[in-house]
């Protein structure tokens, strides 16, 4: 019996020990628990504070402004913005594609023409011979511009856009009617020099001349266009000379 006594007293030690490491854990809890109150504690008493305070300056904000009335508003009409108008960036281009494009009034074709009784002219390395036949008949007059009662501005644009668009479906002879000025003041026929001015500084004019009479004579110029890339020959009524093309 008394040898088991010792070893008893051995087992019990790692208890002890357990215990008192159990209770030093408990008192730093303990500890901890109470700090965070006391930390609690004192911002409740801040926020208190500061509640008070801001009451008692919006109490003495508002013995000093004293009794208030609202301003009295006058009717206002409420705005309506319109929409700023589209910009029509597509037409802008084009408008200055065809003014890149435009052709002058202060082009003088006395330079190039050819006279006689009815005015021809052929671009520079074509034959005369064009010409001729130009004017008896050799093309088909296949479309043509009437700028009758048109003012110059009116006129100059409607000749550059109906030369873009002969070309571009490939007709290669049209007839321009300026009319012989008869109405115009002092008889004058004004649109009959602006429109060979006009055709002289086209690249795609050939050549061009007065017409025969029962084409109009004096009011009108044929005109014999270049053809068209991949559309050379189509509306050839008969073969052109050579030089033509």
């Amino acid at each position: 019996m008394s040898k088991n006594r010792p070893r008893s007293s051995a087992n019990q030690r790692p208890e002890a020990a357990q215990r008192a490491s159990g209770l030093t854990d408990l008192a730093a809890l303990r500890d901890a628990l109470k700090q965070s109150a006391a930390e609690r504690e004192r911002e409740r008493a801040a926020a208190a504070k500061a509640a008070r305070e801001a009451a008692a300056d919006a109490e003495i904000f508002r013995r000093e402004v004293g009794n208030v009335s609202p301003i009295a508003a006058a009717a206002r009409a409420t705005p309506h913005r319109a929409p700023p108008p589209a910009l029509p960036l597509q037409t802008k281009r084009d408008e200055q594609a065809v003014l890149n494009e435009a052709i002058s009034d202060e082009f003088d074709p006395e330079v190039l023409l050819d006279t006689d009784e009815s005015l021809f002219y052929c671009r520079p390395g074509i034959s005369h011979e064009v010409v001729r036949k130009l004017r008896r008949g050799h093309w088909i007059v296949q479309a043509q511009l009437d700028l009758h009662g048109m003012r110059r501005e009116e006129a100059r644009e409607a000749l550059a856009e109906f030369i873009r668009e002969t070309v571009k479906r490939g007709l290669r002879c049209v007839r321009v009617i300026h009319g012989k000025g008869l109405g115009s003041v002092g008889k004058e026929p004004v649109l009959k020099g602006k429109v060979r001015a006009w055709l002289v500084q086209k690249a795609e004019v050939i050549a061009f001349c007065q017409a025969r009479p029962h084409d109009g004579g004096a009011g009108a110029v044929l005109v014999l266009l270049q053809p068209s890339p991949g559309r050379q020959g189509a509306a050839r009524p008969e073969r052109e000379s050579g030089s033509a093309s």
